[in-house]
């Protein structure tokens, strides 16, 4: 089969994940288990399985949590009812909502108090789309696709602002908002651009790695976003993409007949999974591994208030082994 795998720079984690893992795994060794998170913490089942055998316990509705307990909100954000509900259930709550998600809520708040409407470009039933239209009682209009668009009614279109689900493909996104100018001249849109830097890296390094291998393999959950975007750019760029959410995953019919593989991971995929889908390459045949030129990314979110450990008391936040340790 292939003779070289190349590295898409960067992929897996990114910092918004990395601080809502760490926010569960402090609050187990802080409060001990069980610790209850509303919806999966990120979309990735690793992950998930992981934080489950450490104590949290994942739920949907919060008459699932017993009064009294503690109560993380997962990394997409949580409607304004989900929010008055777990305060008025007098939980313990911590908020791992990615910032660049709540980035747009304090947006949409702001603006909604200038009584503007607005226009969501994102999926349907995602949960960070639930929670942000969930932000606003009413005027908030949830468009998928360009033709959308043409459906839309808002009330009135002189005070009109575009937000967007923070995992979209760059350019389908860009397709929409052209389509939304085009139809509404003067909508606001957003002062940055609401497509997180972490999703926008991943694509462009996606772009970067597509035109150089024969067959692209990403890393990720199929309820990850950003993850599914990585597979359908690499295809739309020509190159035949397969999503894995292990190496277990990997069919060797994928690779007959190439010399380069290409690798990357969605924001929710740790590490240890990308490590044994070389592994398993390497099995098959792959005799070398180069990292290709890419974006080096050092943002940091900071953990909520009351979550700080001792360094003594604390094993790597984070971390995590692999399956097949």
């Amino acid at each position: 089969m292939t003779s070289e795998v190349l590295l898409a720079e960067p992929r897996g984690f990114c910092a918004g994940v990395d601080r809502a893992i760490d926010i569960v795994e402090h609050a187990l060794t802080k409060f001990g288990r069980p610790i209850y998170v509303r919806h999966e913490i990120v979309h990735n089942t690793y992950v998930v399985d992981d934080l489950k055998k450490k104590g949290a316990i994942f739920i949907e509705e919060l008459s699932d949590v017993p009064p009294g307990a503690t109560l993380i909100f997962s990394a997409h954000g949580v409607s304004r009812a989900i929010q008055d509900e777990a305060q008025r259930r007098g939980f313990r709550i911590f908020d791992a909502t990615c910032p660049l998600v709540s980035k747009v809520h304090v947006e949409l708040a702001k603006l909604h108090k200038e009584g503007y409407e607005f226009i969501m470009i994102g999926h349907k039933g995602h949960p960070e789309v639930e929670g942000t239209m969930g932000q606003l009682d009413s005027g908030i209009h949830l468009v998928e696709d360009v033709e959308d668009v043409t459906k839309v009614q808002p009330v009135q279109t002189d005070l009109l602002a575009v937000v967007t689900q923070t995992t979209l493909s760059v350019d389908d996104a860009a397709e929409i908002v052209a389509a939304v100018k085009a139809r509404f001249p003067q909508v606001r849109e957003p002062k940055q651009q609401d497509i997180c830097y972490a999703t926008q890296n991943r694509q462009d390094a996606v772009k970067l790695m597509s035109p150089l291998v024969d067959v692209v393999i990403v890393v990720g959950s199929p309820t990850s976003s950003n993850s599914n975007r990585l597979r359908e750019l690499a295809d739309r760029l020509g190159t035949p993409a397969y999503m894995v959410d292990t190496a277990a995953d990997l069919d060797p019919a994928w690779f007959e007949g190439t010399l380069k593989v290409g690798l990357t991971a969605g924001a929710s995929a740790p590490d240890v999974l990308v490590q044994d889908v070389i592994a398993r390459l390497r099995a098959m045949g792959a005799v070398s591994v180069r990292t290709l030129d890419g974006i080096q990314e050092t943002i940091k979110f900071p953990m909520p208030k009351g979550l700080k450990l001792e360094s003594a008391e604390n094993p790597e936040p984070g971390s995590l082994q692999s399956p097949h340790a």
